[in-house]
């Protein structure tokens, strides 16, 4: 439940701390002194998309706060885990920084956070019942949505919306490939064949490589014979080897540095050279010997390489491009093939209506019995809010070939009066008995639901006197049902804030031309005087008065 809420330089608020506790409470006020402020600061909090026009003027950013108690069983618990964004036990805070330029930041439990996640988490939390929610109800999707979540199936909806995605997929290729089969025929025997040849070179890029040093090898034999012969002609075996002149400097010298240490070094580095070109020596005749001119291995390289050259010249790609390009075709060819199978593809169709049929059969029960329970509880709820005789019904159109929302349109149906046929909710029901039916039919699926703070925002509007009292009753009935239940509500009706549990009250205050809201909490005293307002406006008379009382006095 909603524990406290901290709201800074955000629109009217200067700064405005909040201690809630379990219960109905009801938050009232002139209109215009700011009621809804407070929830605009919760739906922020909760993940709404952030505006830079909710910074309070003059100021560069607004500052919002949540702490909120988190009961042992709470989904909330478990999310927050999963997600590596846990803090105390039992405690949860949410915050979020939004800057004049309508740049926001995010924190769950002290850790940044992003938009999306504060949504995941609020549906845990809160659910705020908007001033126009009954509007909404016109609606079909609105309509099928309330349907769903008060019977637990938006995951079943999500998997027939899916499961509808790949039924009309698969749909699609086969009467692409029915209408297009002479094509499909065309480009697949070309790939094929292109397949064919590609696999026939055994082309790969190390081999390329490999295959070009060999080339370069054997093409260039003689030249590489005669340098070897001519190289080891002036090492060794040539008139005047190099490596026997070098010997002999060598062996001068040593005997020189009997007589000059200094030379010393010097022969030593000459003899070693010496060693070092007879060592050259032995290599390079091993190295002629194994030489030879080879014209059908040369032949042979020549002839691969224009063969791999070609098919690259053919195919418009390099020849390091020739695997990838190998890759590619058989993908494709295996795409084609499947396509211009029509048994494949119209048992792939099959098999995915059949899995789309399942459930979406599913989904059509689930629904037809929260239809039925639903429709009945509002019936009910409707002969207390004024419209005795009335019926309310959730109607299951068939749709034979199914969309993506199921196998049925949702439609909501009402007879205002006993003598009246039941007809559409739009279609029938003026304002007044559409604001009494849609407030019936959220707090009906408010009952059901896990989350521990229900917020409704005006959502009384077009409904007043013995009505306007049951519609209280009922909200701190709800607040009752469950253990740990908050509801809040901001209403400008005196019979439903009289059933309230405890009473803020809103308003306005100009100080040196700057305007700012202010909420206190009332006493028994100070919930007399508000609902005297309410009740009579600008003049609060001793009648007036007396009447508030009255109205508090019948809160069971």
């Amino acid at each position: 439940m909603l524990r406290r809420l901290l709201i800074q330089d955000f629109v009217l608020v200067d700064r405005l701390e909040l201690d809630f506790r379990v219960g109905f409470g009801a938050l009232t006020g002139e209109t215009g002194a700011g009621k809804s402020i407070l929830l605009d600061a919760l739906s922020l909090l909760l993940g709404e998309r952030a505006d830079g026009g909710v910074v309070r003027s003059g100021r560069d950013k607004a500052d919002l706060v949540a702490e909120f108690d988190l009961a042992e069983d709470s989904h909330a618990i478990e999310w927050l885990a999963s997600n590596d964004l846990s803090g105390d036990e039992g405690v949860l805070l949410l915050r979020r920084v939004v800057d004049a330029g309508g740049r926001s930041r995010a924190y769950i439990n002290g850790l940044p956070a992003t938009a999306t996640q504060l949504r995941e988490l609020g549906d845990f939390l809160a659910d705020i019942h908007g001033q126009h929610a009954h509007q909404a109800l016109l609606r079909a999707d609105a309509q099928r949505d309330l349907l769903d979540n008060h019977a637990g199936l938006r995951g079943l909806a999500r998997e027939v919306a899916g499961l509808w995605r790949d039924w009309q997929g698969a749909r699609k290729a086969r009467l692409e490939a029915e209408q297009g089969m002479e094509a499909l025929q065309h480009e697949r025997d070309l790939l094929a064949h292109q397949v064919e040849e590609l696999r026939a070179l055994a082309f790969e890029v190390a081999d390329w490589e490999a295959l070009n040093a060999e080339h370069a090898r054997l093409a260039n034999a003689a030249g590489l014979i005669e340098g070897a012969a001519a190289a080891l002609d002036a090492l060794s075996e040539g008139e005047a080897p190099l490596g026997a002149e070098t010997e002999r400097v060598a062996a001068r010298l040593s005997e020189l540095a009997g007589y000059d240490a200094a030379l010393a070094p010097i022969a030593e580095l000459i003899s070693e050279a010496a060693i070092r070109m007879d060592e050259a020596g032995h290599e390079l005749r091993r190295y002629r010997d194994r030489l030879e001119l080879d014209p059908a291995s040369l032949q042979r390289a020549e002839q691969r390489i224009e063969a791999v050259v070609g098919m690259a010249r053919k195919y418009r790609v390099s020849p390091e491009g020739l695997p990838e390009l190998l890759s590619g075709a058989s993908l494709r060819l295996a795409s084609l093939s499947a396509l211009a199978d029509p048994a494949a593809l119209q048992a792939r169709e099959a098999e995915a209506r059949s899995a789309y049929l399942d459930a979406a059969r599913r989904l059509s029960a689930g629904r037809a019995k929260t239809a039925a329970e639903l429709s009945g509880a509002v019936t009910a709820a409707m002969q207390d809010l004024a419209m005795a005789g009335g019926r309310f019904e959730i109607v299951l159109l068939p749709e034979p070939e199914g969309s993506a929302v199921g196998l049925e349109k949702i439609e909501f149906q009402v007879a205002a009066n006993p003598s009246q046929p039941q007809r559409a909710l739009g279609k029938v029901a003026s304002g007044g008995e559409l604001s009494r039916i849609g407030l019936a039919i959220q707090v009906i699926t408010s009952e059901s639901q896990a989350v521990p703070t229900l917020i409704f925002d005006e959502v009384d509007s077009g409904i007043g006197g013995r009505v306007a009292e049951i519609v209280g009753r009922r909200l701190r009935e709800l607040a009752q049902a469950g253990q740990g239940r908050q509801v809040l509500c901001v209403t400008h009706l005196p019979q439903v804030a009289a059933q309230a549990n405890w009473q803020w009250q809103v308003s306005k205050q100009t100080t040196a031309g700057i305007t700012t809201s202010h909420l206190v909490e009332l006493d028994e005293a100070g919930r007399v005087e508000e609902i005297a307002r309410m009740l009579g406006g600008v003049n609060i008379t001793d009648t007036t008065r007396s009447h508030a009382a009255e109205l508090l006095g019948t809160r069971s």
